[in-house]
């Protein structure tokens, strides 16, 4: 009697689960870090309780000290907050991006039908929601300590636009770092020791003109400077600049995003490189 073996039928026509398009991988991981986010809502104390810190606290403590010629001090010191802010985007990155690499998350994308720079792209397009909604605060609070918009709807929506397109480009910035730091405290030491220098090194919050001759071509050459300039001249919250003022100071809108497309343009390939290396098996 003779028995016949019988073999697993294989797998060759079942139907293998398509990979999804680029587009819902990016979708679905966006939605996985604001859900994060949501889940811990203290990650939002820096897009809320401290843009409305600093907005207070600029404005009614250092604002009386402050002179600023064409423009009420609150109104000028608006553009600058808002610089500050979507320059620590490249921070939010940074630290996500370093905490779910040390915690494995990265790892177990890799194991998932999903491209790795999906992750990347991702975490930019949430860290600046994140960072977006500071911004709307920062404008909700300015309106009632009497900011406006003077300059029409059109170069309105052209400051914003600039302060996202800066925003896009710290945050591969951040990507770079969180790629290189081995520790969400290593990202924490770094971003602050850097950051808060660049913002506060800048004509931001007290005019850049008061300072040192040597110091203020650095801070007018500082592209948070051009940045806050751009803001300041397409709202209409400040006087144009000094004569002897650097160059980005008296073409503002352009200087902006020329440095936003270079920085981008100069740290992506750079940040994409150092993920890579990092994530490799």
């Amino acid at each position: 009697m003779t028995t016949t073996a019988t073999t697993p039928a294989t797998s060759a026509g079942a139907a293998t689960p398509q990979r999804p398009s680029y587009a819902r991988q990016v979708l679905a991981l966006v939605r996985r870090n604001l859900i994060h986010i949501k889940r811990m809502p203290e990650m939002l104390a820096d897009v809320t309780f401290q843009p409305i810190m600093f907005v207070l606290l600029f404005a009614y403590v250092f604002g009386g000290s402050i002179q600023t010629d064409g423009a009420a001090y609150r109104e000028w010191l608006l553009p600058g907050i808002m610089a500050q802010t979507i320059a620590f985007s490249s921070f939010i990155v940074a630290v996500g991006l370093t905490s779910d690499i040390d915690k494995g998350v990265v790892d177990r994308f890799r194991s998932l039908p999903i491209s790795r720079s999906a992750v990347l792209v991702a975490r930019s397009i949430s860290s600046l929601i994140h960072s977006s909604l500071g911004i709307v605060v920062m404008a909700v609070t300015g309106l009632f300590i009497g900011w406006r918009l003077h300059n029409g709807f059109a170069e309105s929506a052209l400051g914003f636009a600039l302060v996202l397109l800066f925003g896009f480009a710290m945050i591969w910035i951040g990507i770079f770092v969180g790629s290189r730091m081995r520790s969400v405290e290593a990202v924490n030491g770094v971003m602050f020791t850097t950051m808060f220098p660049l913002t506060f090194l800048a004509d931001t919050f007290a005019p850049a003109k008061n300072m040192p001759h040597w110091l203020r071509v650095i801070a007018e050459w500082n592209p948070i400077s051009a940045l806050t300039q751009a803001m300041r001249t397409l709202w209409g919250n400040g006087a144009p600049a000094d004569l002897d003022a650097q160059w980005p100071m008296h073409h503002p809108v352009l200087a902006s995003a020329v440095w936003s497309i270079a920085i981008a343009a100069i740290t992506a390939p750079i940040a994409i490189r150092a993920f890579q290396k990092r994530t490799e098996a």
